[in-house]
């Protein structure tokens, strides 16, 4: 055979490989969920658009670093993008792997933990917590002094009503003292916050037991540690740290290997940088912790798990997450609930309570923010939404009647002066075109029966 021949037949099959090694690339599944044309769930193309140019100017008016979102609808992805920095200064691109500091998103995720072990006959919801937990027996509630002395206590002491119960620490009712309101405040600042790096969940837990409740438990909702202690009361039923009972009944099972309590080091270059407004300069955002291997959330010792707001996570293994609740407890062959556990779950427990932090229109479920009224809270969607945000602006809520599910994450901390969390769910509802069926069976409703 000549030279020349022989070149060109090597060069046919190379290009043969390449081209066969791209394809395989290219159709290789994406993290998260399975993808689908936005035309095929009865979503616009052309309106997801909108979403991208609303991050990005949030991204050139330096507010956040930059944004990932991603929406999904009848189990299929539809919208996934990344834009700005995942690290202004090292000028590393926001990819849609980065790993976020996801904060009270945590909550959720502690809740279901909880349930599965509710599943197992462990407990019912009106049980009292001191049934694992004994430190929580007899706990007296902090009332107004009429005429507290100088250098005395601000309240008295009086009596409990009624005991806290896997109700109360589930919807936010306990009473306990948190660091936003109440006449505890000062108290729990200094009794509550982690006092060294040995100690653990364990130790924070029995000396939040040692304070006064805010309201009787029931009373009132009011943001605070309770998830810390649904997380402690996983690991006492279950014998397990919470780090390894997610891990092994829900992260490994839903094929969520992005989430941890502690980053591994290897996973450090996909880490966001923590920025904060800066007032002096109009907002715009300056750093506060570099992904480094000093960072509390990767350095030793691992020993503290707070299902309070802990863990680090993609947006992909969060709407993973997600639509296992959506489609009823189980994905892709795996179980974590029941059914009728999600629906116990992503009702509102509370009846007309307010929920101060979420503004009206809004009850509270066994971890969730429940829609009651749309028209009362002004946002898209439909009643029956649930969902919940992070502490460094991170959010996500799951509406299943349109079997929607959005996702969104940056790394700002504080963010109430930004809308971006609101403006980005406006954005994904208004990419849904299709008519309602109402009754008609779609491939998530048909894999709940």
């Amino acid at each position: 055979m000549k030279r020349s021949a022989i070149f060109s037949l090597i060069a046919v099959i190379s290009f043969s490989l390449v081209a066969g090694d791209r394809r395989s690339v290219a159709q290789s599944p994406r993290p998260g969920l399975p993808t689908a044309r936005p035309e095929d769930v009865g979503m616009s193309s052309e309106r997801l658009g909108r979403i991208r140019t609303g991050m990005q100017r949030y991204v050139d008016r330096g507010m956040v670093p930059g944004v990932v979102t991603l929406v999904a609808r009848r189990g299929r992805q539809v919208h996934f993008e990344a834009v700005g920095y995942r690290d202004v200064e090292a000028k590393a691109p926001m990819t849609t792997d980065t790993i976020f500091r996801i904060a009270s998103m945590t909550k959720p995720i502690a809740s279901v933990a909880l349930m599965t072990l509710y599943e197992e006959g462990h407990f019912l919801l009106n049980d009292p917590i001191s049934k694992f937990l004994p430190e929580f027996t007899n706990m007296k509630v902090a009332q107004a002094a009429p005429a507290a002395e100088p250098g005395g206590a601000p309240y008295k002491l009086a009596p409990a009503k009624n005991p806290i119960t896997f109700k109360h620490v589930l919807t936010h009712t306990a009473g306990f003292p948190n660091s936003y309101r109440g006449i505890t405040r000062e108290e729990y600042a200094k009794t509550y916050p982690r006092k060294n790096p040995s100690e653990t969940m364990a130790d924070v837990v029995k000396r939040l037991a040692t304070m006064p409740l805010n309201f009787n438990p029931g009373e009132a909702w009011e943001y605070g540690p309770a998830t810390d202690v649904v997380g402690r009361l996983v690991e006492v039923i279950s014998g397990m740290t919470l780090d390894e009972y997610l891990r092994k009944k829900i992260f490994e099972p839903l094929k969520m290997n992005d989430t941890h309590f502690y980053l591994p080091e290897s996973k450090l270059n996909r880490f966001a940088a923590s920025y904060e407004p800066d007032e002096k300069n109009g907002n715009k955002i300056k750093l506060v912790e570099a992904p480094t291997p000093e960072s509390r959330w990767v350095k030793q010792p691992h020993n503290y798990f707070s299902g309070a707001g802990g863990l680090v996570s993609t947006a992909a293994d969060y709407v993973r997450f997600h639509q296992m609740m959506l489609q009823g407890g189980e994905l892709d062959g795996a179980r974590i609930l029941g059914r009728k556990s999600v629906e116990l779950m992503t009702t509102n427990h509370i009846g007309d309570l307010p929920v101060w932090l979420t503004g009206p229109g809004y009850g509270f479920g066994l971890g969730y923010s429940v829609v009651k009224d749309i028209g009362v809270t002004g946002q898209a969607g439909s009643a029956g939404m649930y969902g919940w945000g992070g502490a460094f602006c991170t959010y996500f809520q799951v509406d299943p009647k349109e079997e929607l599910i959005g996702v969104v994450m940056t790394q700002v901390r504080p963010y109430t002066h930004i809308n971006i969390r609101q403006e980005f769910m406006a954005l994904a509802n208004q990419a849904i075109v299709d008519n309602a069926k109402p009754g008609a069976i779609t491939p998530t409703r048909a894999a709940m029966r």
